[in-house]
């Protein structure tokens, strides 16, 4: 009983910590971003599509050609001479984080997105959060398997955190992670995201990240969904094509020093005309969600934001493709949405774009609950919209499990 007792104190100790660090994870991510958010682009108060839409045009392309810079020489650098980097999804299966790497490799996502590189910022909460949950078990001698599932945890957690999304954190570490839904996975997922989101609401937003006028279910939008569903996924695993070839075309060695600063000067170049691209996503995705951008703009800013996110990838930058993949499925579904409303008007345009945004990153992420609950949680929206929601990525996921198949059998 006494070892029994020790054992389960220890590992709700451990987890109490992870999630603490995760929390404090988030808050430093958050403040840093705004730091260099604002001394990018010269506002002090108000969102970041407000304040790269009021900056200069040259002040814009100015912070591209930085971010270019120092992120090249960063990890040409740490890509010589530092260890390989280790991923969560490695790391959740047992190998180890080296610690100097992972702490210079999410340094330099974060600096690339403040000063506007068109990139996701969650996967350096995600890194520093496994990273502080791997030396943490480690030094506390938890087993192998309860190490793999705290480091899956913190990732979690990091992401809970830095979004404030304590429920979405919780499944992308059961669902996406350890693909294990059990109570020895479920316990420890929930307890670290709610508190690591928790913590971080001390700086982080608790408002929903993007701010959606009401909307409700309609016939219309129910029978959309069926039939744009397996469309989206189309374009979901069109996507994830897209940046995997370009992760794995992307510069060797002294190459990035150069590559690196031209395209993302190319970034910069779009970004004198639409600011909304700069970023991870969250200015274009609240241009959209507000349900009053013409379709024409719509249009313009899905090719534009689907090109720089796959470009900065292709440059080598390191980072996520989470909240791109809200923006492109906003986008997406509205572009879509638009055709039924010229047909059978009445369905507001952001019930489209959350029902588009939920099926593509579900369909890139393969992931339909973590999808779902994600933008779910980064709306603020209720059950109203989940119906449809769900049909649209059964829809997606449908296609993209076929396309993934059809790909194997061809391979085999």
């Amino acid at each position: 009983m006494r070892s029994e007792g020790a054992w389960l104190l220890r590992l709700t100790v451990v987890t109490l910590l992870v999630g603490l660090g995760a929390g404090v994870v988030g808050i430093a991510v958050d403040l840093a971003l705004q730091l260099l958010q604002h001394l990018a682009f010269g506002y002090s108060s108000g969102s970041l599509l407000e304040g790269v839409t009021q900056a200069p045009p040259w002040r814009r392309f100015a912070s591209l050609v930085a971010a270019g810079v120092v992120g090249g020489i960063g990890w040409w650098a740490l890509r010589k001479w530092g260890p390989h980097v280790v991923s969560v999804e490695r790391a959740a299966k047992g190998t180890a984080m080296p610690l100097k790497t992972t702490i210079a490799n999410a340094a330099l996502q974060i600096f690339i997105v403040g000063l506007g590189a068109s990139i996701g910022r969650e996967a350096a909460p995600r890194e520093l959060g496994a990273l502080f949950a791997d030396k943490v078990s480690r030094a506390a001698g938890l087993s192998e398997r309860e190490t793999k599932i705290l480091v899956a945890c913190g990732a979690g957690a990091g992401l809970a955190a830095v979004y404030n999304v304590p429920f979405g954190g919780a499944l992308f570490v059961v669902e996406i992670l350890l693909a294990e839904v059990s109570f020895a996975t479920l316990l420890p997922a929930f307890a670290a995201s709610a508190i690591g989101a928790a913590v971080a609401r001390v700086v982080v937003p608790v408002s929903p990240m993007y701010a959606l006028p009401h909307v409700v279910m309609t016939p219309q939008l129910v029978g959309w969904a069926v039939v744009a569903g397996p469309l989206i996924g189309l374009a979901a695993s069109g996507f994830v094509r897209l940046t995997q070839l370009a992760a794995s075309t992307k510069p060797r060695g002294r190459a990035i020093l150069w590559a690196m600063p031209l395209i993302f000067a190319g970034v910069g170049a779009i970004a004198l005309f639409l600011p909304e691209v700069l970023g991870n996503g969250k200015a274009a995705a609240q241009t959209v969600f507000t349900g009053t951008a013409p379709l024409a703009l719509v249009a313009v800013l899905l090719i534009a934001k689907t090109a720089t996110t796959v470009g900065t990838i292709k440059a080598g930058a390191a980072g996520g493709t989470l909240t791109p993949s809200v923006a492109v499925g906003a986008m997406l579904g509205i572009a879509l949405g638009s055709v039924v409303n010229l047909v059978m008007p009445g369905t507001s345009t952001a019930a489209f774009a959350f029902v588009g945004a939920a099926a593509f990153l579900a369909g890139t992420m393969r992931a339909p609950m973590t999808g779902l609950i994600l933008v779910t949680e980064f709306t603020g929206q209720g059950p109203e919209l989940l119906v449809p929601g769900m049909a649209a990525i059964a829809g997606a996921l449908a296609v993209v499990y076929f396309l993934e198949r059809t790909r194997l059998s061809d391979i085999a």
